[in-house]
């Protein structure tokens, strides 16, 4: 439990640890991420210890996992990716889009993961640059950022795309042309190009061998292709206000959002957890979700993703291949000046500006400056309890 006594993800994994290996088999990516969640900020990752140079109080402060699917880990790793976007952004208004698939694709998501959420960038992506790159609706190549989400406020797999772009694009001849429309495109014929590039894929990829007979038999193949013909696929477009700054803070909600965040865990008792979700039907309230121990565990590491899996990515003006290039002439074509240059923030300063937290006052005597004493250095693997050495 917290401190602060508020029930945390890393309490719930390490409290049903050994029952929770000794039924289930994890794969080396879902050890490797609760062996981080467990450890964050505990003395097993080191750290060092700290004295006030006034009052003489001492405080032992540990080192965070910096795992991207730790609840406790991901503010810092989102200024410092707002930092960084902050000199990509131009000063022009953009769309939030969301691109979801029906849940008859999650059974083969489970097995195919990368082939199937490598479609689902390639096709959303590949449905907006086709829009943009019509003279009917723009004309030119858009900028667009895409991130991938796999879960619903319930845990369950949901995958879905936010895309967020500018409501105009850059023309051949390198001038900027806005969206001439209160909206970007329209959501119906969104839709129905992202569905027919997405089947289209689907099944260039089982003809390519991409997906393996003994997972999918060709009757449960043809199944599925009835299944994702019979729902409607819809696109969500939702037009973020202000500027540029707020167009990036909008975006950051998503990129570094993990599965569940520790302010929803609400209590744990007889084997049974309750956390908060939002409403279907008034987003704006919450209600209460109860399911077992081993449900709540399933359901979180079904979001582990692979080793080396870019769950951002970026399209169109923001490949990575030219995006120096077509930046500057977005810029050229908009008279913008050139970005400042991109400065690492010192931990320090950030806490001071994002939590107004002086990590060097002194909580006791508020007159005294905490100053590094000792290195708590990291113990060895075997002498760490929490699911033994990596794999």
């Amino acid at each position: 439990m917290h401190p602060t006594g508020r029930l945390e993800l890393a309490t719930i994994l390490r409290s049903n640890e050994q029952d929770y290996f000794a039924a289930h088999t994890l794969s080396a990516n879902q050890r490797k991420a609760w062996r981080a969640i467990v450890n964050c900020r505990t003395a097993a990752l080191g750290g060092h210890v700290e004295c006030c140079d006034h009052c003489g109080l001492m405080r032992h402060l540990y080192h965070s996992c910096r795992n991207r699917h730790c609840p406790k880990c991901q503010t810092r790793a989102k200024e410092q990716w707002l930092a960084a976007r902050g000199r990509e952004c131009l000063p022009v208004p953009y769309t939030h889009l969301v691109f979801t698939v029906p849940h008859a694709l999650n059974g083969l998501a489970g097995s195919h993961f990368r082939l199937i959420t490598d479609i689902l960038f390639d096709s959303s992506a590949a449905t907006l640059l086709a829009f943009a790159k019509n003279p009917r609706w723009i004309g030119g190549t858009p900028a667009i950022t895409s991130v991938l989400h796999t879960w619903n406020q319930k845990l369950e797999r949901h995958l879905h795309i936010h895309a967020l772009m500018p409501s105009g694009a850059l023309t051949e001849e390198g001038q900027w042309k806005s969206s001439r429309r209160g909206f970007l495109f329209p959501v119906g014929a969104l839709s129905n190009v992202f569905r027919e590039k997405f089947m289209d894929a689907l099944k260039q990829a089982r003809q390519d061998g991409k997906m393996s007979h003994e997972v999918m038999s060709d009757l449960a193949w043809k199944k599925l292709l009835q299944a994702l013909r019979k729902y409607e696929w819809n696109v969500y477009a939702k037009q973020p206000l202000g500027g540029a700054q707020q167009v990036l803070e909008y975006l950051s909600r998503y990129t570094h959002r993990v599965g569940i965040s520790n302010e929803r865990l609400l209590s744990i008792t007889d084997g049974q957890i309750r956390f908060k979700v939002r409403d279907p039907i008034h987003p704006e309230k919450k209600r209460i979700e109860q399911i077992t121990t081993e449900q709540f565990i399933n359901r979180f590491l079904q979001h582990v993703l692979p080793q080396g899996f870019k769950r951002i990515r970026h399209y169109g003006l923001l490949a990575n291949c030219h995006k120096k290039a077509k930046l500057m002439q977005c810029r050229l074509a908009l008279n913008l000046p050139k970005p400042d240059p991109h400065v690492i923030e010192e931990v320090q300063a950030f806490m001071l500006r994002v939590k107004q937290l002086d990590l060097l006052h002194c909580p006791n005597c508020k007159d005294g400056t905490m100053c590094h004493t000792e290195i708590i250095p990291r113990p060895p693997w075997r002498n760490q309890l929490s699911t033994g050495p990596p794999r």
